[in-house]
C-alpha cells in the first residue's frame, strides 16, 4: 500500500516586501499552525519517506517547521524542491490530506484510484482539543 500526504503551506503575510507572490513568508499564525501539523504527523505514522516542496518561501518555511517538530519521532525523509508550484486550490492553509493507494509501486498510483483516509487542519485540531 502506498500513502500520499498533501500538505498546503501555512498562513502567510498578505504581501512580500519584494512584491513577488513566491516570496511571501509565513505569518505568526502560519508558524504556529505548521508546528502543530508537524506534531500531528509525528504522532500518526507511517511517516513520509519522500517530501516534495514548492520553491515558494512559504512552502519551504512550512516544511522546515513541520520537520523541526516531528524529527525526533521520524526518520529523515528525502526532500526534493520542485521547480514550480505543483498544487492548486481548495486545500486550506496548513491543510493535510492523506490518500492510500493499493499496491506497492508508485507507478500504479493514478487519479481516482486512491481513497482519502484522513484530513486534518489547524481548525479541526482546535475543535478536537476544545480550544
Amino acid at each position: 500500500m502506498r500513502r500520499l500526504m498533501l500538505l498546503r503551506h501555512a498562513k502567510t503575510e498578505s504581501d512580500a516586501p519584494s512584491g513577488r507572490d513566491r516570496d511571501r513568508r509565513l505569518d505568526h499564525r502560519g508558524q504556529k499552525d505548521a508546528a502543530e501539523l508537524g506534531g500531528w504527523i509525528g504522532r500518526h505514522p507511517p511517516f513520509p519517506d519522500l517530501v516534495m516542496v514548492s520553491p515558494a518561501v512559504r512552502a519551504k518555511q512550512t516544511w522546515e517547521l513541520v520537520w523541526q517538530v516531528m524529527k525526533d519521532r521520524a526518520p529523515p525523509p528525502q526532500v526534493e524542491f520542485l521547480p514550480r508550484q505543483a498544487l492548486a486550490e481548495n486545500l486550506p492553509t496548513a491543510g493535510l490530506a492523506v490518500f492510500e493507494f493499493k499496491g506497492c509501486d508508485w507507478n500504479d498510483v493514478a487519479v481516482r484510484h486512491g481513497r482519502l483516509v484522513g484530513f486534518v487542519s489547524p481548525k479541526l485540531l482546535k475543535q478536537i482539543s476544545g480550544d
